[in-house]
């Protein structure tokens, strides 16, 4: 089925090593170490690969042969973009270039002082945004919407060797109460940020065609959004070469705000930002519900 566990590949001793390289070695020295973990990864792991594959071969229409190869640099990819993430976490900021593409459409969202929404997705790096961000010295606050099932003892080492993070997150709850820490952020103008592109079994979800096939999306974001009078920005955080990365902001264009139209629009803006770096989608399972056992 086209949803995600909630939990991350990866144990505390592998990090571990990592942020040992990294720290003595640096951000390059650990990539060398991350091609033989991508070849386990590649070799071993049957049903991601079989995931990511369909995506290159169907959804992408590249050969067999360039599929295959492209399932190991996607690993590798996505390998970069944690060593990145930790690296630049733990202070290493400077090590990295940045680029904006449509902070001015930031910069006048939070001008008109209502706050806003941002939607993202599992690709590129997003998780980065907050350091980013801070490079154009916006005072303003990011609340993370998120469930809280990853691996803890990860997320509780990574958070022991990282500076404190800024953003905040707000955790999805069974109650809802979460739906009242939304309305508070963006009556103190600040933003909400949510992934459009996981959601859980028994949540409601939408249907939209991506890449030539239909798929399940999670609709609470795009209810949500289309329900505020806020501006709804699609932001994106890619990975490219020599340790650079570019930021992209689009306010979202719907006729009619609901959360159909929303949903269409996203799916444009993400099919854009794959056409440009295929490498970069890190949804290792069967998004599209449509693998043959």
């Amino acid at each position: 089925m086209s949803q995600w566990d909630g939990k991350s590949k990866g144990t505390v001793l592998g990090y571990k090593i990592f942020v040992f390289l990294i720290q003595k070695a640096g951000v390059k020295a650990a990539y060398v170490l991350l091609y033989f973990v991508a070849s386990y990864y590649f070799l071993f792991l049957k049903k991601s690969n079989r995931a990511i594959f369909y995506y290159f071969k169907e959804r992408l229409q590249y050969s067999y042969f360039k599929s295959k190869k492209m399932v190991f640099k996607s690993y590798y990819t996505f390998g970069q973009t944690i060593i990145d993430k930790v690296s630049i976490s733990a202070g290493m900021r400077n090590k990295f270039t940045y680029e904006f593409d449509g902070i001015e459409t930031l910069k006048k969202l939070l001008a008109e002082k209502k706050g806003g929404v941002l939607i993202s997705a599992h690709v590129g790096n997003f998780e980065i945004a907050e350091h980013f961000l801070g490079d154009i010295d916006l005072n303003f606050q990011i609340n993370l919407v998120t469930t809280d099932l990853e691996h803890s003892a990860i997320k509780n080492y990574l958070e022991s060797v990282s500076q404190k993070p800024t953003v905040k997150f707000i955790i999805i709850k069974e109650d809802l109460s979460h739906i009242f820490e939304i309305n508070a952020a963006l009556a103190n103008n600040e933003l909400i940020c949510f992934t459009g592109d996981r959601y859980f079994e028994g949540t409601k979800s939408l249907s939209e065609s991506l890449l030539g096939k239909e798929a399940n999306f999670p609709a609470g974001p795009f209810l949500i959004a289309s329900r505020l009078k806020v501006p709804v920005v699609f932001v994106y955080v890619m990975k490219e070469p020599n340790l650079h990365y570019h930021l992209y902001a689009r306010e979202a264009e719907v006729k009619h705000r609901d959360e159909k139209a929303l949903l269409k629009e996203y799916v444009k803006s993400v099919e854009s930002i794959l056409h440009r770096y295929p490498l970069q989608w890190f949804n290792y399972f069967d998004f599209w519900n449509d693998i043959k056992s």
